[in-house]
């Protein structure tokens, strides 16, 4: 069987596949496209750190290392953080991933499934298995709304995933766009660098009475994503039904100003935005905080697509496609939720794998 993804979701996966049996490299590969070890969390900007992100929990079985990310350095980039903790995990456990190996497709071939996969090198590599499990995630596949004249905007469209520095956008006129933890972390971060900055977003930000989101405390939010899901509907946001923390530095920027946000610009022309009510303002960069969707382009053969464009997900597992399994989707999407789906898919699929 194959892993796609070595990132949080499926190392999760993977670990319990080892603890039931399942011998990496032989009874099971792990394909991860990443350079190196740490799923999106490489990919992530310099500034951030693990204290400043979502609470990043433990993998199942760290403790075993003796590190743990309630006990990590918060004076380095969390991009670092992980990858260092992600590879001494891999070591540990043995579980032999294989990097880079991009997944360009998963198709049938008879009643095999066949993972078209790329290296380093660009070369072609095919994998025929019995059950795939998508640990994929969302970083692959950044989403930014449509507004009219998006395209005619003569300055720098920069998603989350472009983000790189502050630095880079020094003495510019920046928009952030977006209602999430991110998109807050961008604007403190360019206060005393841009010349000019504007919040704006879709919806009101609840600022919530906590320090630190807790996604599994916030079952409605949960609860949305698990019904979007057995339902095959777009995920909605997470952020839509969880809230902001008001930390102590989110309660100093409220306080001082900066983070009031403006209602969505109703287009967007060559040299900045307009709303409805006729305001204009100009623009060198817009950064687009607008989150993700679910990474599973390399799926599309497979036909799991609904119309109402998810894919029909039950209990970790694809119900057109009983061979398919989904980690770190829907209302696993939480470093917490994903772990516990990681127990329940190796479970599945080791009980799948016995009736093949």
């Amino acid at each position: 069987m194959v892993v796609i993804g070595g990132g949080q979701a499926g190392l999760s996966v993977s670990f319990y596949l080892k603890r039931l049996g399942l011998d990496p490299g032989s009874d099971f590969v792990i394909l991860d496209r990443g350079p190196g070890t740490g799923g999106a969390w490489q990919l992530r900007w310099e500034a951030l750190r693990v204290g400043s992100a979502h609470r990043i929990n433990d993998l199942p079985g760290m403790d075993a290392l003796g590190i743990s990310f309630e006990k990590a350095d918060r004076t380095l980039p969390a991009k670092d953080v992980v990858a260092d903790f992600y590879r001494q995990y891999e070591e540990f456990y043995e579980l032999r991933v294989e990097r880079p190996a991009d997944v360009q497709t998963v198709s049938n071939r008879d009643l095999d499934l066949v993972v078209d996969y790329t290296d380093a090198s660009g070369a072609h590599h095919e994998l025929v298995t019995d059950v795939i499990v998508n640990a994929t995630g969302t970083w692959g596949s950044p989403f930014i709304p449509w507004y009219p004249g998006l395209d005619s905007f003569a300055g720098r469209h920069v998603h989350t995933t472009d983000y790189v520095s502050a630095e880079e956008f020094r003495d510019k006129s920046v928009i952030v766009v977006g209602g999430g933890t991110s998109a807050i972390g961008f604007l403190m971060e360019l206060e005393a660098v841009a010349s000019q900055l504007a919040w704006v977003s879709r919806r009101p930000i609840e600022f919530l009475d906590e320090s630190e989101l807790n996604l599994e405390a916030r079952e409605s939010a949960v609860q949305m994503q698990d019904e979007a899901a057995r339902a095959g509907r777009a995920l909605p946001s997470i952020v839509s039904g969880t809230g902001v923390p008001r930390t102590r530095r989110v309660q100093a920027a409220i306080e001082r100003g900066l983070l009031t946000a403006k209602p969505m610009f109703a287009s967007v022309e060559p040299d900045g935005v307009r709303w409805a009510d006729g305001t204009f303002q100009r623009a060198d960069a817009i950064l687009w905080s607008t989150g993700f969707r679910p990474e599973l382009r390399h799926l599309a053969p497979l036909k799991l697509r609904e119309k109402e464009g998810g894919v029909t997900v039950g209990n970790g597992a694809s119900w057109k496609d009983a061979r398919i399994f989904f980690a770190g989707y829907g209302p696993q999407a939480s470093t917490i939720g994903a772990n516990r789906a990681g127990r329940q898919i190796a479970r599945h699929v080791v009980a799948t794998l016995s009736n093949l």
